[in-house]
């Protein structure tokens, strides 16, 4: 092996290290993401075995109204954790195509832009989903005003 081919090698180690920060930042957030689809299950499993044991009218209405809010907050995680992983996995790709490109000389200029356009979209929809159940979440976490005007807090399950 040449310096010349050593050097050629550095510098695409080099133009590699940007999107593996990106990965890193990316595994971050699919692990936040994981851990708040976790909680939502366990909080299903919770109330499904509460109603499975029985419980007021009220209780039950109020449990099922949860459930299908979490139902959904499920669906959308599910669906920012698909979309963040796709991102990582386009960021492996363009990795491999900087990688590839080097080493046989060719020109991938416009398919490594490509990789990393949808790379950002990918990451982008993952983020906004993500929004969408931290909203959703916060929205559906309401104090009962009864609770807050008799000053008595709420039963713990």
């Amino acid at each position: 092996m040449y310096p010349a081919d050593i050097d050629a090698i550095v510098r695409i180690i080099q133009l590699a290290i940007a999107p593996v920060f990106l990965l890193v930042g990316t595994a971050s957030l699919l692990n936040v993401m994981v851990a708040r689809l976790a909680r939502i299950v366990d909080r299903v499993r919770s109330l499904e075995r509460h109603l499975s044991e029985g419980c007021s009218d009220e209780e039950r209405r109020r449990e099922l109204g949860e459930l299908a809010i979490l139902s959904r907050r499920m669906t959308i995680c599910q669906n920012a954790i698909a979309a963040c992983t796709l991102s990582a996995v386009l960021v492996c790709v363009t990795v491999i195509v900087l990688f590839l490109a080097s080493i046989m000389t060719l020109n991938f200029t416009v398919p490594v832009a490509l990789l990393f356009i949808a790379v950002m979209i990918a990451l982008t929809v993952g983020l906004l989903l993500f929004f969408v159940e931290v909203s959703i979440s916060a929205r559906a976490v309401r104090v009962r005003e009864d609770y807050i005007r008799e000053g008595r807090a709420p039963h713990a399950r």
